[in-house]
């Protein structure tokens, strides 16, 4: 008896993220990064214009960073439930919409509000970066694209610097300091156009609810770390800073505890205990957090010493750090090749690449002051930067390389958060250091000694970095 054979649908293809909707996403990861630097060069001409004090200025910069990191997980859980490319268009526009309200913000504390608001729309877009590069890339295709986006990383966090110098001192149309914010509105309106036509939407297999409980515990754990350490030093560390700062290892214990009860019951935890025992994922962690507190610390400490201390404008303070920026991208570009020969060594090589960098830097600050120019400088910032291109995109590669496809959003968002608030981390106790220093000791003993505090950073690395596992 003939019988007919029975046609079965063809499965559906797996999300493929092409090179025009890679350049999309990795737009979508500069963007934050970049503001989270740019603002710092136009904090003199904002305190002219608004009339705002030092307090006010730190929430500026400290509104953004502790929005930003509070909700980055949240974010990559949304994203993994409702879709990824949806939360990435609708995290875009809000930054876009929100940095228009930056650079037409009539006085202080507007400005601080669009800024937190701001810092929430970039935790809803970033982490879906991740989430999407994981879900449609595999294999030498994925090792190029988490190198690219660790590159991405870096050079935004030097271009913010340098861009902002060259728009304040530009001041296009009068506009003055709002061009920082207003240059991020034709640049989000590409981006959309862009995102909807190249970026695949993908999401998690099996969609979580919210854990509020977990959410609003890291939320309190986060602001009352950050918020004191941010606000506490130009506020003249009040008594709701240490209060806060004591609320701060309870919050912690409180979220740990609970996120380890959910996990125990079968339910969706925000940051589920079970992920950080991934090796990879918890090790790198270890290494992360030294090396974004010292990278924010670095930045923010050579801004103040190029332009106050060696006289420079903001134009050629950010020129000083170019050979830093085409160092690192270049170190990100080779970091595929090097590991495949290497491994995890390579993370050990960029370590003791950039303490000899910020070692060079240190004896040229201390034996040339003042009279230092771009050229004299450049030898010691680009070895650091060589260093530091050899870390960054090797670590966020191998933290998410255990990460299962659909704890992807929550994989990104907790390593994105980890690095956000240790950059914040680093701008709070090495900057205050710095700035604690300087009417004391003087402006290159300042820098001289935070310089030496970084080093010991670097050596912390370097033995964590010896525990990272094998990788090719």
């Amino acid at each position: 008896m003939h019988t007919n054979p029975v046609h079965r649908a063809p499965a559906p293809a797996a999300p493929h993220l092409g090179g025009l909707g890679l350049f999309t996403v990795l737009l979508g990861a500069a963007l934050p990064l970049i503001d989270f630097f740019i603002v710092n060069v136009a904090l003199p001409s904002i305190e002219h214009d608004l009339a705002a004090g030092p307090a006010l200025l730190e929430l500026v910069v400290g509104g953004y960073g502790v929005a930003y990191a509070v909700l980055l997980v949240l974010g990559g859980r949304v994203g993994d439930s409702l879709g990824r490319r949806r939360l990435f268009l609708v995290g875009m526009a809000a930054f876009g919409i929100t940095s228009l309200a930056c650079g037409l913000a009539p006085n202080a504390w507007t400005l601080v509000a669009a800024r937190v608001a701001q810092g929430a729309a970039s935790a809803l877009m970033l982490p879906q970066v991740l989430a999407t590069i994981q879900a449609t890339t595999e294999g030498p295709r994925r090792a190029r694209a988490m190198s690219l986006y660790g590159a991405t990383g870096g050079l935004s966090m030097v271009a913010g610097q340098i861009l902002g110098g060259v728009l304040v001192a530009a001041d296009l149309g009068g506009t003055g300091w709002r061009a920082v914010f207003l240059v991020n509105v034709p640049v989000v309106v590409l981006g959309l156009v862009l995102a909807v036509r190249t970026v695949p939407d993908t999401r998690a297999g099996r969609p979580a609810a919210v854990d509020v409980p977990g959410t609003l515990l890291l939320a309190l754990s986060l602001v009352s770390l950050l918020l004191p350490l941010t606000e506490g030093r130009a506020a003249g560390w009040p008594l709701w800073t240490w209060v806060s700062l004591g609320v701060f290892p309870v919050a912690a214990a409180a979220f740990y505890a609970t996120e380890r009860r959910a996990d125990r019951l079968d339910r969706t935890p925000l940051v589920p205990p079970s992920l950080l025992r991934l090796e990879s994922l918890r090790r790198g962690l270890a290494l992360l957090v030294p090396f974004s507190v010292g990278f924010s610390g670095f930045m923010f400490v050579l801004a103040v010493t190029f332009q106050q201390g060696l006289g420079m404008g903001p134009v050629t303070a950010g020129l000083a750090l170019v050979p830093m920026a085409v160092t690192f991208f270049g170190a990100a570009l080779a970091g595929p090749r090097l590991v495949s020969r290497f491994g995890s060594r390579t993370v050990t090589a960029g370590c003791v690449i950039q303490a000899a960098g910020i070692a060079l830097l240190l004896a040229t600050l201390r034996h040339g002051w003042p009279d230092l120019t771009v050229a004299v400088l450049a030898p010691g910032v680009a070895l650091a930067g060589l260093g530091q291109g050899l870390q960054q995109p090797v670590l966020m590669r191998l933290m998410l390389s255990d990460v299962p496809a659909d704890r992807a959003g929550v994989g990104g968002g907790v390593m994105i958060t980890a690095q956000q608030s240790a950059l914040a981390l680093g701008v709070a106790t090495l900057g205050s250091l710095f700035l604690a220093l300087v009417p004391t000791a003087g402006l290159r003993a300042a820098v001289s000694s935070t310089l030496l505090v970084q080093l010991g950073l670097i050596a912390l690395s370097v033995l964590l970095s010896l525990r990272l596992p094998r990788m090719r």
